[in-house]
């Protein structure tokens, strides 16, 4: 198996108390899935796409790829945050040859960076800056960006959660065309039911306190998606219902803790 996360524990001290954030988290992911982490706030997401990226250590278990464990950050994992964070005093084009300076010349990264530009259709911005730009094109970068270090697994932490609705669903297109062409693995956390149905071969949906694996649904549905509504609705509707209970619970405990101040 590609990706193995093993028994991944997490916890973390705050004042002297203990939480325990993620528990028992096993799964396996073939290169070239998509896979979305869904859940509630405080299941868990950001924190598992953060040991996976090596950001964080787990406080038990382990993460593997090709059976070799992940200790820290790597080339073979390119990450894409909610926010784009490119450098403003970079243009479009160096922010996307940032990364490659260090392996290369810097023709042969202008070159690889316009033929990511091209991928996500930003090839006539590359002399433009940031500011210049929309949010969804600046994330566009972003996933250029990342892209052009050739990672074996893309992870991004809901990349699209900042933007407008229209502007969401024209970047879902984009990313499955992406997916399509690279044949990445991609480990994508949302908050979105919408969201990972339209774009995963599966999605891991996350219980809360502590984060566990509620359920691992294959999404059986023929791309292009949007001619399946019938069968989207399903997918929505059993997850929905999947999480109604998480989703009272994060409720009733953020009431017990605004009560208490």
């Amino acid at each position: 198996m590609f990706l193995h996360i093993h028994n991944v524990q997490k916890s973390f001290t705050n004042r002297g108390k203990t939480e325990q954030v993620l528990k028992d988290i096993d799964l396996h992911i073939k290169e070239g899935e998509f896979v979305s982490l869904l859940g509630p706030s405080g299941c868990g997401k950001s924190t598992l796409l953060s040991i996976v990226a090596g950001l964080t250590n787990p406080s038990e278990g382990s993460v593997l790829i090709d059976n070799q464990r992940i200790t820290k950050p790597g080339k073979d994992r390119g990450m894409v945050f909610q926010q784009a964070a490119l450098f403003p005093w970079l243009s479009v084009e160096e922010n996307v040859m940032f990364p490659l300076k260090k392996e290369m010349k810097k023709k042969e990264a202008r070159e690889i960076a316009h033929k990511y530009l091209k991928l996500v259709q930003l090839s006539p911005y590359a002399k433009h800056s940031p500011h210049e730009l929309s949010g969804g094109m600046q994330q566009r970068v972003a996933i250029a960006r990342a892209l052009a270090m050739n990672p074996r697994v893309l992870l991004m932490d809901e990349p699209f959660g900042a933007l407008d609705e229209q502007t969401r669903m024209r970047l879902h297109d984009e990313l499955e065309s992406i997916w399509l062409e690279t044949k990445k693995t991609i480990l994508f956390v949302t908050h979105s039911i919408q969201e990972a149905v339209k774009l995963s071969d599966r999605i891991i949906v996350m219980g809360t306190h502590p984060g566990t694996v509620l359920k691992d649904i294959q999404v059986k549905i023929e791309r292009p998606r949007e001619k399946h509504i019938q069968e989207i609705a399903q997918y929505e509707q059993t997850i929905m219902e999947l999480l109604k209970t998480e989703i009272d619970k994060v409720a009733e405990e953020e009431m017990k803790y605004a009560s208490s101040y």
